[in-house]
């Protein structure tokens, strides 16, 4: 199976949440509290690409 697209997906997620880290000072408050639930749920969709693909490594 090609993981190309999970692969990328995930290395963006993590990207924005640490853009959203190091930048949370600079952003403005009323978008401050939807990008960082918008970031929270797609680095926990990550998290969870992750353990799928490990459980399913060996499958075929």
């Amino acid at each position: 199976m090609d993981y190309t697209n999970a692969v990328i997906f995930i290395i963006l997620a993590f990207c924005l949440g640490l853009v959203m880290i190091m930048y949370k000072d600079s952003i403005p408050p009323k978008l401050r509290r939807g990008m960082a639930l918008t970031s929270i749920f797609l680095v926990l969709f990550a998290f969870f690409i992750i353990v799928y693909s490990l459980i399913t490594l060996g499958s075929s």
